[in-house]
């Protein structure tokens, strides 16, 4: 248990809201966390339970009792699935758009894990509990092909193949604006945003090294069609460096994609290529474009 943790609020603290105040001098706990302990009785000011609408007179003594979290482990859930590939090894589904791959956020149910779990009953245990077999990940509202590893030895190989960047990734991608240049690298680093804590910026020259590599499909008359290949896996890699070069993916208004009427990102996981851990052939796996991406493509203005 952490131990009892007590803040003094400051004059320039005056007209701030209690939630907001433990959100500045404690950026170590997610907001959710801290609501619930407000919640909970667990924060106290001048000795006396603390609302999360309580208004800071800037002299306050407040005393924060933390309480751990129960551990969360990913539950089995009966699930729709679109199995790819499968052998005693690698698992590939065709994740749907709006399915999130594992629990986290304040999300744990109608994960792609659970699913898994309800199919298989048991993945790689190599890692976090709340994600077993993952060796990768797909945002939420992106499509397509992902990698799940089916046992402890696999999932070390494949973890090996994505850092050494031996695995392939093909993503097809629609984005705003017409690109004059029939293909292009990206290699600016990317990093947390530090004003917005939920994007990445690819603005700062600094951070994790990032490669994405783009190719001219189809031009249209305000979009083009892209074939996108990743070396690295960062967070929100394509959507940053292709928003960091003037052509948000659409649907992406995270990073400056206008609204549509689309309701998820054109960006797909099309196509990927690895070693089979125990077999050691080159395994190629896609997954076609969902039908509402191509009724999408179908409806936009030719070039």
């Amino acid at each position: 248990m952490t131990d009892a943790l007590w803040l003094e609020s400051l004059p320039a603290d005056l007209g701030k809201r209690l939630d907001r105040f433990l959100r500045e001098r404690l950026p170590e706990y997610s907001r959710s966390r801290l609501q619930r302990w407000i919640e909970t009785g667990r924060v106290q000011v001048n000795g006396t339970p603390g609302k999360r609408s309580y208004v800071l007179k800037g002299s306050e003594r407040i005393h924060v009792e933390p309480a751990e979290l129960p551990p969360l482990r990913a539950v089995a859930e009966d699930l729709p699935l679109e199995i790819l590939y499968e052998d005693d090894d690698v698992i590939a589904v065709n994740k749907a758009a709006g399915m999130t791959v594992h629990s986290g956020a304040g999300r744990h149910s109608g994960t792609l894990v659970n699913a898994l779990l309800h199919r298989y009953g048991a993945l790689s245990g190599v890692g976090d509990p709340v994600r077993p077999g993952i060796v990768h990940r797909l945002d939420r509202l992106t499509s397509g092909v992902l990698l799940i590893a089916r046992t402890d030895a696999a999932h070390r190989g494949l973890a090996r193949q994505f850092s050494s960047r031996e695995v392939e990734k093909v993503y097809l991608a629609l984005v705003h604006g017409r690109l004059k240049a029939d293909q292009g690298r990206i290699t600016t680093p990317i990093t947390r945003d530090p004003l917005r804590r939920l994007r990445m910026t690819a603005k700062l020259a600094r951070g994790r090294s990032a490669i994405t590599e783009y190719r001219v499909l189809k031009r249209f008359e305000k979009f083009t069609l892209l074939e996108v290949k990743i070396a690295t896996g960062r967070t929100h890699q394509i959507r940053v460096h292709m928003a960091s070069i003037g052509h948000p993916v659409a649907g992406d208004k995270l990073y400056g994609a206008p609204a549509s009427t689309l309701g998820r990102y054109f960006l797909h996981a099309h196509r990927i290529s690895f070693t089979g851990p125990t077999s050691r052939e080159r395994i190629t796996i896609a997954a076609p474009l969902p039908a509402e991406l191509e009724d999408y493509l179908d409806a936009l203005d030719p070039d």
